[in-house]
């Protein structure tokens, strides 16, 4: 039986970086795509073929499947999307083209990888794109709104892919979690200091008490965290469930604002969301 492959993207840490090392254990091959060319190397060297990957340059898209096709005769049984960023800051204090970058990392890129791999697993007959979503893809918290939208964006395009794709051998499923361990907050401060002027800020107090805070000083993890292993786990199944689920939840938060949105009205959701 020919070894399944797995692309995976975003894999210098996080949940790429677990999730690669999970599915080589799972006796997958692993191609764990990275965006900066030293990461790939650190991969590479530790056994992983690692193809230069970066959302926000199509050419990279484009030349990291092909190296994977090349590697593999022509086939992909399995994308896994992941690689994304934040971008912390109230909404009014947002400038446009904040949310034109982060839409090309979260949003674009995935699109653009998405619709690539499709004729591929249309060829060989069967396929799995597997999206790792957030619990901010369908319930919203405050200072996050630029990651907010990218999500909401993501499970709404996924959503429709699903059902298009129900006449063809191409499962897509999405992926759900909260509170997991990662750097992504870290990352996010180049961002945030890029692209935000909390100093001139209506909110200046509110970024001095609350979001720098949480961007800049040491906390520990978060409530209900969980370590990148429980995404790894609903992956596992996903990409080897002979019926795979739609979406997959990830930790207390995201089973909880999972119910919560169903069942408050949108006033008292929004209250509970505001605390967070």
């Amino acid at each position: 039986m020919a070894q399944k492959s797995i692309l995976i993207t975003g894999c210098s840490s996080g949940i790429g970086y677990c999730a690669a090392v999970g599915m080589r254990a799972q006796g997958w091959r692993v191609f764990a795509a990275c965006r900066q060319p030293e990461d790939c190397d650190r991969l590479q060297a530790e056994g992983f073929e690692s193809p230069l990957l970066d959302y926000t340059d199509s050419t990279t898209i484009d030349a990291a499947l092909a190296e994977v096709l090349s590697a593999t005769g022509g086939t992909l049984d399995v994308l896994f999307n992941n690689g994304a960023h934040g971008t912390p800051g109230a909404v009014e204090d947002l400038p446009t083209d904040a949310l034109r970058a982060i839409f090309e990392a979260n949003f674009f890129g995935w699109h653009h990888l998405t619709r690539a791999v499709i004729p591929v697993m249309r060829q060989q007959g069967h396929g799995r794109i597997v999206q790792c979503s957030s619990v901010l893809g369908f319930v919203t918290m405050p200072w996050r709104g630029a990651y907010n939208a990218t999500k909401f964006a993501l499970e709404g395009l996924t959503d429709t892919l699903r059902i298009e794709m129900r006449d063809t051998p191409v499962d897509v499923i999405l992926i759900e979690p909260g509170p997991v361990t990662s750097k992504i907050r870290e990352n996010a401060v180049i961002h945030y200091e890029k692209w935000i002027d909390w100093r001139g800020s209506a909110r200046r107090t509110q970024y001095e008490n609350g979001l720098n805070k949480r961007l800049y000083e040491s906390r520990g993890p978060d409530p209900f965290e969980l370590p990148p292993a429980a995404v790894l786990e609903k992956l596992i199944h996903a990409c080897e469930a002979s019926r795979p689920q739609a979406r997959y939840y990830v930790t207390a938060p995201t089973y909880a604002m999972g119910l919560l949105r169903r069942v408050l009205p949108t006033r008292a959701l929004d209250w509970v969301l505001s605390k967070g």
